[in-house]
């Protein structure tokens, strides 16, 4: 029974981190019928986690290894610089504040509340015109870039969804869709990382054999869901836009509105 919790908790990370639908909201709501204890809960999700940033690894390989042929690939180089300077906003706000917002706001009508929101502003970011002329992230400026991280902060909020924050912002200034999903996901790998090696200074770690198995069934299915629906969203956005993420959003949330104002 518990290897199948840490199968469906892995697979609700591997298919919702990336996507911007929020997987904190699809964690939530699964914890009310599959959850290990509290104390290893904060563990499982930290790891489960590192299997997801690792799947993000692994499709973009090409594109962040920078030594190529003996030689430093430079584009590679400046897409680092500007990932690094798009983290920064979150990693400073964040230790500011985190833990104070993780008490406070952490709670499932928040996490529900941020969905519908988040589901709304998308919809209207697709329904309004903007210019597509970000068609690259080498085109991507420096300052482009940390406006983006700076939008990115809003995922602080529980429900806000890290990937559509990130999609939003890069929206609002020009990006095209696949660079705006394409810059998320590598701007996820020292953002997810940060905040998981964060959680496991802060909390400690302190695990039995069963408990270290549950943790690499965990890993190894959110990196191979995770994986998948990379390489999936990337094909889909090719032609399509993001309302179908907005109107999930809405409708998830609405739900979870309904689920726990009831309970």
């Amino acid at each position: 029974m518990e290897f199948l919790k840490a199968i469906a908790l892995g697979l609700i990370e591997g298919i919702t981190e990336f996507l911007p639908i929020s997987s904190t909201g699809h964690l939530i709501l699964a914890n009310q019928w599959i959850a290990f204890s509290e104390d290893f809960t904060k563990t499982f999700d930290v790891v489960i986690q590192f299997g997801a940033i690792l799947a993000v690894v692994v499709v973009y390989w090409k594109k962040i290894w920078p030594v190529t042929h003996k030689k430093i690939d430079r584009v590679v180089l400046k897409t680092w610089t500007k990932i690094l300077i798009a983290v920064i906003p979150a990693i400073v706000l964040g230790g500011l504040f985190g833990s104070v917002i993780k008490e406070s706001l952490f709670n499932p009508i928040i996490v529900a509340l941020a969905l519908i929101v988040g589901g709304i502003a998308l919809m209207f970011i697709e329904w309004g015109r903007h210019t597509e002329y970000i068609k690259s992230i080498d085109r991507m400026s420096y300052k482009v870039a940390f406006f983006i991280g700076g939008v990115q902060c809003l995922a602080l909020i529980p429900g806000t969804s890290r990937s559509a924050a990130t999609i939003i912002g890069a929206l609002m200034l020009g990006v095209t869709r696949p660079v705006a999903a394409e810059f998320s996901f590598l701007l996820a790998i020292p953002t997810l990382a940060a905040a998981s090696i964060y959680t496991l200074m802060k909390d400690g770690v302190s695990l039995t054999l069963s408990e270290v198995e549950l943790l690499i069934v965990g890993f190894i299915t959110a990196f191979v869901s995770a994986f998948f629906v990379i390489r999936a969203f990337l094909h889909f956005i090719q032609t399509k836009d993001f309302l179908p993420f907005a109107y999930y959003r809405i409708g998830f949330g609405l739900l979870m509105l309904l689920i726990f104002v009831a309970l």
